[in-house]
This record gives structure tokens, sequence and C-alpha cells, in this order.
């Protein structure tokens, strides 16, 4: 037993010892926080304080109805998409979730470039009949949903939530084609508020392009980066969140969704551009919400999200929100730098994520990435500060697009050299377990950012975890919150 103490205790501090000499070569401590390695998280499962019997037999007098003239608060539980999928493993869900993350990816920088390449849209242009504005990926276009009520009386679906996207959709019967989701198809012919738009209402001519059905109706479509495609009737419609109703909500009504996520019945968007559910009810909410997403592998506790004034927690750090002047849908902020172990990456400059005047560069906030991508010098860079100072640490084999893993079998708590991410105004200090995560059940873990070949960079919601992240639209500004799942 006393051997057994002792060598447990040269493990513990033999690492300390090599630290120590590295923090000596750049005559700055290295400064360490503690990782309790967990395994991959089971399957998430649904539970809601409310059940749709209760929700759907309420009656419109006990519903808030918020009015432009109208200022209310308004709180979500939202639920991670694996939830949806909760018969398959725990690995399976990773990898599928880094399959959706990839093609996420690759469609933001595709989007981007396009919009930076061409010259802005005319108004109303009838020239062609596809959205400019892509939602993200093929799986549902986010990470996360909730369950609202659309139409009136509410039917109660599951719809995912997204910042990276704009136009607000619900699958629609009659179906030409409908994939297949948990709830029944919403039927507009047993809404009293649902409305179709006119082809020459404002509205509709906010669409990059548009189109008119035989009746002078307006049509939208949206079309996804693999070349899915959501087609149907623009209108508009009530959505009831809980208790507070909001009214005259512009959606598309789909009758023919091609190739989406399966199971949710469609997409909030909560991008900034004039479409999306955080513009429309902007003035109702005061332009600001934020949601908090939980380490699941931490927390049986579901994530949520704020609309109205509490939205902003008074412990945040603000950085101020930047505008793309060549596409609206995506919220940037200015990195300036990034420390590994207490001190600040050589190589890693300010110029590596600015944004130019052409709308190229720059660095995004975005819910439905997970992992987070900077421009390959500076995630070089970095990577190779963390590799460095947790050289101690056993490596493992590269996973998936991770080339930096570690084998943290058979340990209950390790020192890792902490990580923080310097924004304007707001340095961001990440939690051990929002930068080094298990990707199997054998102890892999592995440091979650990647590079990319673009010039964008994007943070994900691995590194969001267990901060309330608040969009202040009105204040121009985000805000980073510690511990704001609480």
């Amino acid at each position: 037993m006393a051997a057994e103490i002792s060598k447990n205790t040269f493990l513990l501090y033999s690492p300390c010892l090599l630290l120590l000499s590295l923090s000596a070569a750049v005559s700055v401590p290295l400064q360490l926080q503690t990782l309790l390695p967990r395994p991959l998280p089971s399957p998430p499962t649904l539970s809601y304080s409310w059940t749709d019997s209760e929700s759907e037999s309420d009656s419109l007098a006990q519903l808030n109805t918020v009015s432009a003239n109208t200022t209310l608060e308004m709180h979500l539980e939202l639920h991670h998409i694996d939830a949806l999928s909760s018969e398959q493993t725990p690995e399976r869900l990773f990898d599928l979730r880094l399959q959706r993350d990839a093609l996420r990816a690759e469609t933001i920088y595709s989007l981007v470039s396009k919009a930076v390449a061409r010259n802005p849209p005319r108004a109303g242009s009838r020239s062609g009949f596809s959205s400019s504005i892509i939602s993200g990926l093929a799986q549902g276009s986010g990470e996360y949903f909730t369950r609202l009520g659309v139409g009136t009386p509410p039917r109660y679906l599951y719809m995912v939530l997204d910042t990276g996207s704009d136009v607000v959709w619900v699958q629609c019967s009659p179906c030409k084609n409908c994939y297949s989701q948990t709830d029944p198809i919403f039927d507009p012919t047993k809404s009293r508020s649902f409305s179709g738009i006119p082809c020459g209402s404002p509205l509709c001519r906010s669409l990059d392009s548009s189109r008119c059905n035989q009746r002078r109706m307006c049509l939208y479509q949206v079309s996804y980066g693999d070349g899915s495609v959501t087609f149907g009737d623009f209108s508009t419609e009530t959505l009831t969140f809980r208790r507070t109703r909001v009214g005259r909500v512009a959606l598309g009504c789909g009758h023919d969704n091609e190739g989406l996520f399966v199971g949710a019945a469609g997409l909030l968007g909560l991008g900034r551009g004039r479409l999306s559910f955080s513009t429309q009810a902007g003035r109702q909410f005061n332009r600001k919400f934020s949601y908090c997403l939980v380490d699941r592998s931490a927390s049986s506790k579901p994530s949520s999200m704020i609309f109205g004034d509490a939205a902003i927690p008074r412990t945040a750090v603000f950085t101020p929100m930047l505008t793309n002047p060549k596409l609206d849908t995506f919220y940037y902020v200015e990195l300036l730098g990034i420390s590994v172990g207490g001190a600040r990456v050589r190589g890693v400059t300010p110029s590596l994520f600015k944004m130019d005047q052409a709308g190229n560069g720059g660095v995004i906030i975005d819910s439905g990435t997970s992992v987070t991508r900077f421009t390959r010098p500076a995630y070089i860079a970095m990577r190779d500060a963390f590799r460095i100072g947790a050289s101690y640490l056993k490596r493992a084999p590269d996973f998936s697009l991770f080339d930096t893993c570690f084998d943290l079998s058979g340990k209950t708590s390790v020192k890792v050299p902490t990580v923080v991410l310097h924004f304007r105004g707001a340095d961001v200090s990440l939690p051990a377990t929002n930068y080094l995560i298990p990707v199997d059940s054998s102890g892999t873990f592995c440091f979650a950012f990647a590079g990319t070949m673009s010039g964008l960079s994007i943070i994900g919601n691995i590194q969001q975890q267990s901060f309330r992240v608040a969009f202040d639209s009105a204040g121009s500004r985000i805000g980073f919150a510690p511990r704001g799942c609480a």
C-alpha cells in the first residue's frame, strides 16, 4: 500500500516539476486548472415541466400576448438535438455530431465567400427563386431545440433554434414532400391566426428573391448547403412560448421539405437578418436575448434561453457586436488574442481575426457549430502552446478533426493549462471541460479546437458551454457571464 501511495505521489508531482521548468523557460508561471475526466454522456432524455395536453388546453385568456407596444420577458428550456436520437450509442452520437459540424462549417464558409463576392441584391428582385440565406447544415441547421406552440389554438412542436439562420419555417400539410418528424405535421387550415402574405407586401420583398403563386400570394424557398431545400407559402402566424404569445411572425409554411433534419418540425432562426425571429420580435423584447448551454457530461439540467431585459446578466463582460457589410445573418465580434497557461500566445495577432472592408475574415459566435475553428496560423500557434504546456500528459492518436489528443484513462483528476480568449473589452477564461473533451469511452480526450483554411473563425457551442451568452442588439454588444446556467 505504501509503495502504491508513493507511486501515485510521484505521478502527481512529477508533472509539476516539468511545468516549473517550462514556466521558468518562458519566465511566466504556467497557469493550470483542474479537469475531472468524464466519459461521453449517455443520450439525453427530454423532460418538460408541462405536457402537451396541458399546454394545448390553455385558454387564450391565460396567455400574455406580445404586441408592438408590449415589453415582456420569456424563458425557454433548450435541449440538445441528440435527445431525438436516444437509441444511438454515445460514440455514434458524437460521430454524427462531428459530421454535422463539418458540413455546417463548410456551409458557413461558402455562404460568406459567396456573399462577399456578389454585389448587393436589388430589393424585391424577381430574377430567380432561391433565397440567398443558407441556414447551415442538412440535419436541422442547429444543435439545440425547444418546444413551442404554432397557430391558434397552439399546436406544440419541436423547433430547432439557430443563431446562424434567419428564416423561420415549419413543415405544413398538405405535404408534397415532408421528412419524418416527432409531432403531427402542422395544418394551417386549423389555425385561426394563419394568414398568407401578399406578393407586394414589405415582408415578401424582404426575401432576397421571391415568387408568387396564382393567387398572388408570396412563396418562399430556403436552400441548404448540401442541396436540401424547404419551399412553400410565406405567411404570418402566432407563436406561443409557454404562456407568452407572439403574433404575426413571418414564417415559411413548408409543403416541400427535402433532406432536412428528421425529428424537429422546423427552425426558429435567431440570426441578425430582417426575417429572423429575434429581429421580428426585437421591439417587444428590447432586442435582447441570451442562452446558456450546459455541459451534458456534467449536468442533467436543460439548457435555457431568455428573451427580454432579464437576458442580460449583471456579471457579464461585453465586447462590441460587429457587422459584416455583405451579410447580416451572423454575429461578429473582435478577437484580439489567446492566452495558454497564463501567457499570450506569440503569433496570434489581431490581424489574423480582423474582418476587412469587403467582409472577408472576422470571427462569429454561432450556437449551431460545435467545435471552434480558428484560421489556421492562429490555431497552430495556440495548439503548439497547449502541447508544450500539457507535455506531461500521455498523448493519444488523432481523432477525426482533432490533432491533439491525450490518454486520460484511469485518471480522476488532471491539471491542464488554462485557455483565455481575449475579445475587445472582454477576457473569457474557458473551463477545462470547454476545450478538453471526451471522444470515446476509453479515456481519450482531445483539444476541442480545429484549424481552417478560411479567413473566417467560428466560436462554437462547446467553448460556449456554461456561459450565459447575451446578444444585446440594442446596445450592439455581446456578453459572456461565467456559470450562467445557474
